[in-house]
């Protein structure tokens, strides 16, 4: 049997933060990058650039966040000054481009060629200011000042055009003259969330913690209570379940069915970062905050009905159902395993071990990256493959298509080196 790295090394995660990025800088250091503006969002699994032209929100703030983060955590690197160029560049094509002047929104989906830009869909979407926050935030901590004020204009939007106060939540989506459309979805308000936290941290500014507070107080615990503890992901416009939106659509990247495997762990991982960054927190009267209390509840759910025993990994939904076959677990209602499912899931288990000192969390951590470095990472060429069947067969030869860049495995990697300084001091860096 292949000998496995040290996954708890600071010096492995930092190799493979290393050989992930040297995927998408390629030989000459700038493989991904468009000179004309951007980066090119669709690559196989050899780094071949397969369309040069379509621009999507995510895949574009994405980059700014594994660019930023890269520059910020190697300074050292000989390749570190390009990074943060690459980042600069990034931001400025989400600032310059993706931004709609007339409307103060951000384009989802474009067309870029020859320095001109073709607007392909026209909805506004929080999920895509949630991840313009997050860019602008990380930049922020990476030196670029320049993302500060639209990080201020970021958040001011989103309370404007989103928020529902009596809620405690953001809306999803809206027309292009703001108003706002049926759909309500927690997918949105976990990453906005994730970008409060990372505003947070760059900015001081403790509004944004609150309003991360009260989003995961909502989700995972409100909202949770009407969906068997565990955190659904559609709802209708007053907030109740919606039990059947995309019941039959499994190509819906964004607005899967069923509880989705990995955001209960990548939720387990927010609460954890939420208590962290929060001063002067009082015990709850069990002695666990009611964060780190879900975070638990919520990592059990997962890996106890998302674990696949046959093949190993997590699978990527089951369904609100029992399975008929025994009664301690839901139905899998979709068996294919995705990189992300299992990178916020080994970053969850990180932050568990970090704040409960359980060796059980840490043996899910070394259990879900053996899995991963067996089947996920690309030996050959660098990177994760994106998708796998149950068991565990390659799905696509598309690496990378709009919406990756490889920003969860990177950030499960930085993630779970910050637990590791935490936890033993400062670690040497590469």
């Amino acid at each position: 049997m292949k000998q496995l790295p040290e996954f708890r090394s600071a010096a492995f995660l930092r190799e493979h933060v290393l050989q992930t990025m040297a995927f998408y800088d390629g030989p000459d250091g700038r493989r991904a990058v468009d000179p004309s503006g951007g980066l090119y969002h669709f690559l196989l699994d050899d780094g071949r650039v397969h369309d040069r032209h379509t621009r999507h929100l995510v895949s574009s703030t994405r980059y700014v966040f594994t660019y930023a983060n890269a520059a910020r955590h190697f300074p050292d690197h000989p390749q570190a000054a390009r990074w943060r160029d690459t980042a600069r560049h990034a931001l400025a094509f989400v600032q310059d481009v993706h931004r709609d002047a007339a409307s103060g929104g951000y384009t989802w989906l474009l067309h870029w060629e020859n320095g001109r830009k073709q607007v392909m869909d026209t909805t506004q979407h929080c999920y895509g200011l949630a991840f313009v926050l997050l860019a602008q935030a990380h930049a922020l901590r990476a030196g670029l000042e320049e993302a500060r004020a639209g990080l201020h204009e970021t958040i001011a939007l989103m309370e404007r055009r989103f928020w529902e106060p009596a809620a405690g939540l953001y809306a999803d989506e809206a027309a292009p003259d703001w108003q706002l459309r049926p759909y309500r979805g927690q997918n949105a308000n976990m990453h906005a969330c994730e970008a409060m936290l990372a505003a947070y941290e760059a900015t001081g500014d403790a509004a944004c913690l609150a309003r991360a507070a009260t989003l995961a107080e909502s989700v995972t615990q409100r909202l949770a209570g009407l969906a068997h503890g565990l955190v659904w992901e559609h709802y209708h416009p007053d907030w109740t379940p919606d039990w059947n939106y995309n019941r039959q659509d499994r190509s819906n990247i964004f607005r899967p069915w069923g509880f989705q495997t990995g955001h209960l762990t990548e939720w387990a991982k927010l609460l954890l970062t939420l208590e962290r960054l929060t001063p002067d927190l009082p015990p709850d009267t069990d002695e666990e905050t009611w964060m780190l209390r879900r975070a638990r509840e919520l990592f059990a759910a997962a890996v106890q009905h998302g674990w696949d025993r046959p093949h190993g990994g997590l699978v990527y939904g089951f369904a609100p159902e029992r399975d008929p076959a025994t009664d301690t677990h839901y139905k899998v209602c979709d068996g294919d395993k995705y990189h992300w499912v299992q990178a916020e899931s080994l970053a969850a288990a990180a932050a568990l071990a970090e704040r409960t000192h359980e060796g059980a969390y840490w043996d899910w951590y070394d259990r879900l990256w053996a899995y991963a470095w067996e089947h996920f990472v690309d030996h050959t060429h660098g990177a994760w493959y994106r998708i796998l069947t149950p068991d565990n067969r390659k799905l696509t030869d598309q690496k990378s298509p709009a919406g990756k860049v490889d920003y969860h495995n990177m950030g499960a990697c930085y993630e779970v080196l910050g637990a590791l300084e935490r936890l033993y001091g400062s670690v040497e860096t590469a």
